[in-house]
């Protein structure tokens, strides 16, 4: 139930980048929880660490040292192929520069993380119909991502990031490509998502207008973290 404790846990976690002597510390024993249903937004300084801690919340970086867990799955101790498994089924990623396939269409774009399931064509078209309508582009199915706005191939994103029905999303910058207006259409959507369907959302953002549409706020700067204050929402 949202609230509930404990869904995201890193306890410990150290990572760095490089090699030998030239290795950089991006973390040295950094923890986080975050509840289940929680939407927190991340901001920080560039090389702060926030793409990097995406990538470990996602399961694409293993940590040096520590522990990642998520709804109890402890991804520290997985393997690469049971990371990639695991990612198929509780998690949903949003970027900034909506990586849809130019040549696909957007119920197709949107189809892709379905095939990896065992659903019958109608099952993929039911669902793929489903979460366009919830983004608002019910009548953009056949359209592909030239003949749309950005803030319309960032909702064609969200289904697609959606359409597995995770637990978790996260967002990489959501809005950093967007105009003011698409960019609280985008939020908005990713605001009904947790509030309605109870999805625990991550977000790293350099905007405090989208950090604002988030429930808590932390910044993260020289490998930990701190609440958010005015002079960085500001």
């Amino acid at each position: 139930m949202p609230g509930s404790p404990g869904f995201i846990r890193l306890d410990g976690v150290s990572k760095s980048h490089g090699r030998g002597a030239g290795r950089v510390a991006i973390f040295s024993n950094l923890s986080l929880e975050i509840p289940r249903g929680d939407f927190v937004a991340i901001m920080g300084p560039s090389g702060s660490g926030k793409s990097t801690l995406l990538n470990i919340l996602a399961g694409l970086d293993p940590v040096d040292a520590g522990r990642v867990a998520i709804d109890g799955c402890d991804l520290s101790a997985m393997g690469e192929d049971a990371r990639a498994a695991w990612r198929t089924t509780t998690l949903g990623i949003i970027f900034q520069f909506y990586n849809l396939m130019p040549m696909l269409t957007a119920a197709e774009n949107v189809e892709l993380p379905l095939l990896l399931r065992p659903l019958s064509g109608r099952e993929r078209r039911e669902r793929v119909a489903t979460v366009l309508d919830l983004v608002g582009l019910g009548g953009w199915a056949r359209h592909h991502p030239r003949e749309m706005s950005g803030g319309q191939r960032q909702r064609v994103g969200i289904a697609r990031a959606i359409v597995t029905d995770p637990a978790l999303l996260l967002c990489d910058e959501p809005t950093g490509d967007l105009d003011r207006r698409s960019a609280g259409e985008a939020l908005d959507i990713l605001g009904r998502l947790n509030r309605e369907l109870g999805k625990t959302i991550v977000m790293v953002t350099h905007d405090p207008a989208a950090a604002r549409s988030a429930r808590h706020v932390l910044h993260l700067d020289k490998g930990a973290f701190s609440p958010a204050g005015p002079e960085v929402l500001s």
